[in-house]
């Protein structure tokens, strides 16, 4: 994949300025034949009140990871992916350095898109389980 590779991760880092996505610091690491890997670090921004990463911001780079795979293993020349349904199970708190979410498919259909997404801290211990529901919708 190599080049091919360094280009994904280059357009996928690219379409995040000005976006949610700038705003916490997630970032497309690693990519591959059926999956994609983001990374958010991990500060008192996203905490909630007790100094732990807060859910929703969990679920952000969530999201994100599954729309943008969606988006690069689908025709995006034919069509817009958003994202239907969104769930979360948070197993551990973290408190500092970075989240990696990784998306892999449980379902690539030419509609819909089910998406394992599994938040890991850097020593690769789970964080959360998250399940993503997107939806290609033709460009008219």
């Amino acid at each position: 994949m190599g080049e091919h590779k360094d280009k994904i991760l280059e357009v996928c880092n690219s379409s995040s300025k000005n976006t949610l996505m700038e705003t916490l610091g997630i970032t497309y690491v690693d990519v591959g034949e059926d999956f994609l890997i983001a990374k958010m670090p991990v500060s008192p921004k996203v905490h909630q009140p007790d100094g732990v990463l807060h859910g929703g911001a969990t679920v952000a780079p969530a999201e994100s990871v599954g729309s943008m795979a969606s988006y690069i293993f689908l025709n995006a020349a034919e069509y817009f992916v958003r994202g239907i349904e969104i769930s979360a199970n948070h197993v551990k708190s973290v408190k500092e350095g970075f989240v990696y979410a990784k998306a892999s498919f449980i379902h690539k259909g030419r509609t819909t898109q089910v998406w394992d997404i599994r938040i890991t801290n850097g020593q690769n211990q789970l964080i959360s389980v998250c399940k993503l529901t997107t939806i290609a919708l033709p460009k008219k």
